[in-house]
């Protein structure tokens, strides 16, 4: 018989350095999550990304037990990245805070492809070029 799914959760954390503070200690522990076990599979599975904010969508069952899959970064992060910036603008129209190429933008397409609604790498890139502009980037190229 297949476990029942007892919830969804979704959470951003920093690639190899999640902790039980807030937000993750208080989102799992009212659903009876063995939150240090939930630590250190994160932080082992996301050595890679260090400290990149990273999505990940927990599956909670009602034995308590646990899956999770880690997303790719979000768009914002890997553009600011890529500009080499702390934050976006806060008026993107007349305030211009970066650049980035068309290069950055299809290799960062290229790491978002498996969560972005595109067919094709070109048609990707568009869609991380709108997240540029509304940042404030300028995009060249």
């Amino acid at each position: 018989m297949a476990k029942e799914i007892k919830a969804k959760i979704k959470l951003q954390c920093p690639g190899g350095q999640a902790t039980p503070a807030p937000p993750v200690g208080p989102a799992l522990g009212q659903h009876g999550v063995n939150i240090g076990d939930f630590v250190r599979r994160f932080n082992d599975a996301t050595q890679d990304n260090m400290g990149l904010t990273l999505p990940v969508v927990l599956t909670v069952y009602d034995d308590r037990s646990f899956e999770f899959e880690v997303k790719s970064p979000p768009a914002a992060v890997l553009l600011r990245l890529a500009a080499g910036i702390d934050k976006g603008s806060g008026t993107p129209n007349t305030e211009k805070v970066g650049k980035v190429t068309r290069d950055q933008l299809k290799e960062i397409a290229g790491r978002k492809m498996a969560d972005l609604n595109a067919f094709n790498i070109d048609a990707a890139a568009e869609i991380i070029a709108g997240t540029a502009r509304s940042m404030g980037l300028v995009v060249e190229g």
